[in-house]
């Protein structure tokens, strides 16, 4: 296998040949390699986590926190199956539908992509429109516009490489992280009762499952697939397949860290949210407005400060991670790039639609869920297909196990996406009325 180029720093690629050179070795041999997982895993922490896992709390205590963990189990895997095409052949998954598929799947998959890209995206920036607007009292559509012009200026820092783009994003990673382990000290758990039902399978009824289908079937994200195989290819030069293993490692070590951080995060938010409002009686708290509302009587201004804090770092960072999932998607499926600040005004169109429109921000996450629900299965069976390969991944290509776990959470995932797409457009399901 011969030497590719690098996208990263100088200092940075330095530092990764070091280690694959054994230079270097231990915990922070793994730094050069930190980076892409952490970017992927704001996914799984955007705005419609936030108002997934609050509902689930505050209906249902801790009884859906093993949804959580399985719902974050099964993204690891994806994530991990993504990382590890970008790796291995050094282009994304996006190239490679371009090299295998027709002319017209190719961009039939771009534009159903590009439409999920913008999906992702509405929500976050209502989002981080509703933190803003909750916070400081402006109105909505003036938190919309704030919030398109910060995560545009930080977009800007990918310019001057991916390093400083990883540390911004890893600094919000930590903001949200921070923001509830402080909550946590602030109104602790019955940590029994979370720890048996974060391990014990156990629903009431049929609008516990719809919630559940709901966890699940919007936790694995089509732009997060398509951007980690983009972050991870080329991004260290390896020469030959003991350096490409060894990438392998530091990049399953990475999915598991950030991933696994990701879902401790999702979690907490549903263990406060138990706490604070499940057992209070205020189980009608279903939104992030009403859970500040809530919040502030009950914990008092700091408590649903912080929580807030935390929906703007999710709603800033998701916005601008499902930015350059955009870009990354029309880059790598038609080779062409429009610039930035064109692309980060179309993305904000959706957004001032629904606002100048008073259409309710509900309503609209709920349709972008639809979209999304719409358009998965189609890159999840192309990642699973191309990295079962052997002409495509040569002795690297995932072996039957793995790919009947792969082709199994795919099953999991796409059914409880339409489920999910069934119980929106109110599609009676006899199995889950009861």
């Amino acid at each position: 296998m011969n030497a590719r180029i690098t996208s990263l720093t100088e200092r940075t690629r330095r530092a990764g040949e070091g280690v694959l050179a054994e230079e270097k070795s231990g915990v922070l041999a793994h730094l050069p390699f930190l980076g892409p997982a952490v970017i992927a895993s704001i996914a799984y922490m955007d705005p419609g986590n936030f108002a997934t896992n609050i509902q689930s709390g505050a209906q249902y205590g801790y009884m859906l926190l093993w949804v959580v963990l399985v719902a974050n189990l099964i993204a690891m895997l994806f994530q991990a199956l993504s990382a590890k095409l970008g790796i291995v052949t050094g282009k994304s998954l996006a190239e490679h539908c371009r090299e295998q598929l027709p002319a017209w799947a190719t961009y039939a998959l771009w534009i159903g992509s590009e439409l999920a890209a913008m999906a992702t995206d509405l929500a976050e920036v209502l989002g981080g429109a509703i933190g803003l607007t909750l916070l400081f009292g402006l109105p909505l559509i003036v938190s919309a516009a704030i919030t398109g012009v910060a995560t545009y200026v930080i977009l800007l820092l990918e310019g001057t490489g991916f390093r400083p783009m990883e540390i911004v994003i890893g600094t919000f990673v930590g903001a949200i992280s921070l923001s509830y382990i402080a909550e946590l000290f602030i109104a602790p758990p019955a940590w029994g009762s979370a720890l048996f039902h974060a391990v014990v399978p156990q629903l009431a009824g049929g609008d516990s499952v719809l919630l559940a289908v709901g966890i699940v079937g919007a936790t694995v994200m089509p732009h997060a697939i398509y951007l980690h195989s983009s972050l991870t290819k080329d991004r260290i030069p390896v020469r030959g397949d003991a350096d490409v293993k060894r990438v392998l490692t530091f990049s399953n070590h990475e999915v598991l860290l950030a991933l696994g951080a990701a879902g401790l995060v999702n979690m907490a938010m549903v263990a406060m949210s138990a706490v604070v409002f499940f057992a209070t009686g205020h189980q009608n708290v279903a939104s992030i407005e009403s859970a500040y509302h809530t919040l502030t009587p009950l914990l008092g201004i700091a408590a649903a400060g912080i929580f807030m804090l935390s929906l703007l770092a999710s709603g800033f960072s998701s916005s601008v991670v499902g930015t350059m999932a955009g870009q990354t998607i029309m880059q790598d499926f038609v080779h062409f790039k429009v610039p930035l600040s064109i692309r980060r005004l179309l993305t904000l169109v959706p957004t001032f639609f629904v606002i100048g429109f008073g259409v309710d921000p509900t309503q609209a996450l709920i349709v972008s869920q639809v979209v999304l629900s719409l358009l998965l299965p189609l890159p999840i069976i192309a990642l699973i297909v191309f990295t079962s390969r052997k002409d495509i991944m040569g002795q690297f290509a995932s072996g039957p196990l793995l790919l009947g776990g792969a082709s199994l959470a795919s099953l999991v995932v796409i059914a409880l996406n339409v489920l999910l797409l069934l119980q929106v457009v109110r599609v009676p399901i006899p199995l889950l009325s009861a």
